[in-house]
């Protein structure tokens, strides 16, 4: 079973621990890093989408962040955040690979295989630019069924007024979209 710190507003963890089922079930706010794959386009950026496991607890099927996961008890946001990368993606980063792009809120409630599912995430939102052949990466067969580049702008515009193709969250593009624009990368 899984453990999360609960945190407060902030991220800051409290110092009490809740199993990650509990979490989801209750809406207990915790934490999870986010990381995007970005590379240039024809028209700016590209990132690299995941499409969810249909075996997933929430959205499957759906098109989502590069890769992303909870924080266990006791960890930090970057460790997470290259851990999931490997994980999911078989990317093998360094710790000055991932460039900290700044944080969201993730709150909704909706049912997903017949339970309801209460998020309740404060998210840190991490970037990755080095060369990635998604032709050559490993998967977690469990949690990813493939990998797909996108242009950022066409993923920004339909998860803003469409959800049946991605599933990424809105607050996550905005943070990697201004930390883009800001870094001129």
């Amino acid at each position: 079973m899984e453990f999360l710190d609960i945190v407060d507003e902030n991220g800051q963890p409290t110092g009490e621990t809740v199993s990650r089922s509990k979490a989801h079930a209750d809406g207990i706010r915790h934490r999870t890093a986010h990381v995007w794959v970005v590379r240039p386009g024809e028209s700016g950026y590209d990132v690299l989408m995941q499409k969810r496991s249909m075996e997933k607890e929430s959205f499957p099927g759906l098109y989502d962040t590069s890769s992303a996961g909870h924080i266990p008890t006791g960890s930090e946001p970057l460790e997470s955040a290259l851990r999931e990368l490997n994980e999911e993606l078989g990317i093998d980063a360094r710790e000055d690979q991932l460039h900290y792009a700044g944080s969201f809120r993730i709150r909704y409630e909706k049912e997903f295989h017949g339970r309801l599912f209460r998020d309740n995430e404060v998210t840190q939102v991490y970037v990755y630019q080095e060369p990635v052949d998604a032709d050559k990466l490993t998967l977690q067969a469990s949690e990813v069924d493939e990998v797909r580049w996108f242009a950022l702008e066409e993923v920004w515009r339909e998860t803003r007024t469409d959800r049946h193709r991605f599933c990424a969250p809105t607050g996550g593009l905005e943070v990697l979209r201004a930390y883009l624009r800001q870094s001129g990368k």
